[in-house]
């Protein structure tokens, strides 16, 4: 049976805001979506049953750490991701250009070449050039890939912003052409341009003449405030074709995703709400709550009885408070599904107020609380 091709429908619009829903073989995604980050093939802390529960309809993966260990191959010989992590929700792979800037020891970036790097595991030299990065992310077998980019970190240096921006439409056209015909599957682009509202929309401009299955924003999420970020997305957001997916790279905080919303983005991805499990910081309809903190030693409630899924309540903050301080490892389970669970119930209060008009209001009264 044929493989069915990769879409995006718009469904409704609320201003700025609005609900789509995205088709792939594997499976919709309503958006806008968050996606969990399963950077080495796995959410910590999480089992993919575990992660199909809290209405994730969509996870990430790294392409840079997937190379690394254990390799693309060993992952292709059995099918692809999805085999290898026994998951069946759609899986997109990033380039891997964001962790060739983040994470390398010592990294040159030679235009025709692409990124050549030392692992921040054992300081193997690694070369991955665009049509490198494509032939991984194929090899994964993931939904949607990313075109190799190059992420600069933040500066207020235009020229050498610009020279970077250049750099990644260059690494597009030949991602592009890498990819080739794959209607089951999709690639986007991802405009850069750091805080230089021209630049963004010369990238934009030039990616979209190449002709993308969607657009990602990259080169936030890297020390710009919240503000900063928002002007970039005010910048672009009347450029962005209304007929293909937004996806803001790396963001964010629930509040982040709330502003981002305002401003036509589609698509999330952080690991926040799985790190921040991990250290005992839980996210709930009433703000944050540091699990650690000793006054909830003697607090019996659960951690957010607004929580409507998966039977998170049965469990006290006394509790979660007693298996943090000691460093269980249910803590960090517990805490991580919690957080994941909150971010796709807010996910779909997202989608339910804008269907219904209410965004604006649904906006106002979270945007500073959360």
């Amino acid at each position: 049976m044929a493989l069915k091709n990769f879409a995006f429908k718009l469904l409704n619009n609320d201003k700025y805001s609005r609900t789509g829903l995205i088709e792939t073989h594997r499976g919709n995604i309503n958006t806008p979506a968050f996606m969990p980050v399963g950077t080495q093939a796995t959410v910590k802390a999480c089992t993919i049953d575990d992660i199909k529960k809290t209405g994730s309809q969509i996870i990430l993966s790294n392409t840079y750490h997937l190379m690394i260990r254990p390799g693309v191959d060993r992952i292709h010989r059995v099918g692809g991701l999805h085999e290898f992590m026994n998951c069946d929700l759609p899986i997109l792979t990033d380039s891997g250009g964001f962790q060739v800037m983040s994470l390398s020891k010592l990294n040159k970036i030679d235009e025709e070449k692409g990124a050549i790097f030392n692992s921040h595991i054992d300081g193997k030299e690694f070369i991955l050039s665009p049509e490198e990065s494509i032939r991984i992310q194929l090899g994964l077998n993931s939904d949607i890939l990313m075109i190799m980019d190059e992420c600069p970190k933040k500066s207020n240096e235009y020229n050498k912003i610009k020279k970077s921006m250049n750099l990644s439409l260059n690494w597009a056209k030949r991602s592009k052409k890498a990819f080739g015909k794959n209607p089951h599957k999709a690639l986007f682009g991802i405009i850069q341009g750091g805080l230089f509202n021209d630049l963004r929309i010369l990238s934009l401009n030039e990616l979209v003449k190449i002709n993308f299955d969607g657009y990602a924003i990259g080169g936030l999420a890297v020390g710009e405030t919240q503000k900063e970020m928002f002007n970039v997305l005010d910048n672009i957001k009347d450029h962005l074709p209304k007929d293909k997916p937004r996806y803001l790279m790396g963001v964010g905080t629930p509040s982040d995703i709330l502003g981002a919303v305002k401003r036509g983005i589609d698509m999330f991805d952080c690991v926040l709400p799985t790190r921040s499990g991990r250290t005992g910081l839980a996210f709930t309809w009433e703000g944050r709550v540091n699990i650690r903190n000793n006054k909830y030693q003697k607090d019996d409630n659960p951690l957010d009885p607004s929580v409507k899924n998966l039977d998170l309540n049965k469990y006290s903050k006394n509790y979660l408070n007693h298996l943090c301080n000691t460093n269980e490892i249910l803590g960090s389970m517990l805490l991580t599904l919690h957080n994941i669970n909150f971010y796709q119930e807010l996910m779909k209060a997202i989608r339910d107020n804008i269907n219904n008009g209410t965004f604006d209001e649904f906006h106002d009264k979270y945007i500073d609380k959360l």
